[in-house]
């Protein structure tokens, strides 16, 4: 029997079922880059084994870690318990299976990642029927809300883009089509689930960890605008081939976030803690790279050189803003979720280890400084088709990743 939580509180096998398995997707996206990293010196993206190490890095990765911290953070965002947490558990074994099936499908026969892909949807959609369920329990819905559930809609638009890509590949239907489908399966794949769902968390985490009181929220509601109006934009633009309305969506994307970055350092001065743990300092200043990069995107529009920058930008926006965000967020929220789920019980009859002692913060400096390093280093190589400096870059990439992962599970040995 699966035991269910009291309260509003989640069961703590959940989440870190998904979070443990996201770290092994994590490690292994890397060696596969590295493995094939000549395919990528040549400018080949698209190719299979560069396809299963972005889906397992996408999926594998910041999507179930991602389904992990929702289980986890719905409660305490929304005042709400989920909805049925046994459900939860059935749901991570589909997406898991459903997810490393058609990761390796995509490596060893793309042709048949049809079926794969179905079991990885099925997944994903019982993530969203849960998510559905419970927000609907939701006393007052909020921006917040607004935040979550439009990134969730992005999520499903990303995996039925995803499926229809698969099948137009099989068997030419809306073959016309396949440029656009293919790009926004990419748009809301980035931006129009990931970037939305830190956004709305962020809302939550940052006054947390920074203890901040008495900010405005009125600058979310712009965030909120501009960045779906740009998706929306984008979107419409891909499928008709309008240039103005490309450049219009990607300014609007970079607007959003823009905003949005302004209103965190808003945020941030109105902070009680005057000193900000090392995790949380690199999770803002992904927040900082995120926008250096829509800036990047959209000023390349206007450059003859956009279809071979592109590959790079996406490549960086993945890693400085996404993976940077998770990771550090990751160093603060997992320490905290197990030594609630070990010790709370405990405090007052026995002598509790404090929640610094859970991590080693000392290690965050270096590792994720060597992490940006090794990632704008991978970068340049891609862009100049330096093979040398690619090998060496993704392999310290990978051995950053190894050390990340294992700082993680050692948690779970306290």
């Amino acid at each position: 029997m699966i035991p269910q939580s009291k309260g509003n509180e989640t069961n703590s096998k959940l989440p870190f079922s998904f979070i443990i398995f996201s770290l092994l997707a994590l490690v292994l996206s890397q060696v596969l880059v590295l493995v094939n990293g000549q395919m990528l010196i040549t400018g080949s993206f698209r190719i299979p084994p560069i396809w299963s190490a972005a889906h397992l890095l996408i999926l594998g990765w910041a999507l179930m870690v991602a389904m992990g911290a929702m289980y986890q953070l719905i409660p305490v965002a929304f005042l709400t318990k989920i909805w049925n947490e046994k459900f939860g558990f059935i749901q991570f074994f589909v997406t898991a299976i459903g997810i490393v099936s058609f990761s390796w499908m995509l490596y060893v026969s793309p042709q048949n990642a049809f079926f794969p892909g179905i079991l990885m949807l099925l997944g994903i959609l019982m993530f969203l029927f849960q998510m559905l369920m419970t927000l609907k329990t939701q006393a007052t819905p909020n921006i917040l809300t607004a935040f979550v559930g439009s990134a969730l809609v992005g999520l499903f638009l990303t995996i039925l883009l995803g499926i229809t890509l698969i099948y137009s590949h099989q068997t030419g239907f809306a073959a016309e089509y396949y440029q656009a489908i293919f790009k926004s399966h990419l748009l809301f794949g980035v931006t129009g689930w990931f970037t939305l769902l830190i956004f709305g968390f962020s809302y939550k985490m940052v006054p947390m960890f920074s203890l901040s009181h008495g900010f405005p929220m009125v600058h979310a509601r712009y965030v909120y605008g501009l960045y779906v109006f740009g998706l929306v934009i984008a979107l419409l633009s891909f499928f008709n081939g309008n240039q103005f309305l490309v450049k219009t969506g990607f300014f609007l994307l970079f607007a959003g976030f823009s905003v949005f970055s302004w209103h965190i350092s808003i945020i941030i001065k109105k902070r009680l803690k005057k000193k900000l743990d090392k995790p949380f300092t690199f999770a803002l200043v992904a927040i900082g790279l995120g926008n250096i990069i829509h800036l990047a995107a959209f000023l390349s529009l206007w450059s003859e050189q956009f279809s071979t920058l592109i590959g790079p930008l996406v490549y960086l926006y993945l890693m400085l803003w996404i993976v940077l965000s998770i990771m550090g967020y990751l160093f603060k929220i997992v320490p905290f979720l197990w030594w609630t789920h070990k010790y709370s019980k405990e405090i007052g009859k026995h002598a509790v280890p404090s929640l610094k002692d859970m991590m080693n913060e000392k290690i965050v400096p270096p590792l994720f400084t060597i992490f940006a390093i090794g990632v704008l280093s991978v970068s340049l190589a891609i862009i100049f088709k330096a093979t040398l400096l690619f090998t060496i870059s993704q392999f310290v990439l990978s051995i950053v990743m190894i050390v990340f992962a294992l700082s993680i599970l050692r948690v779970l040995t306290k």
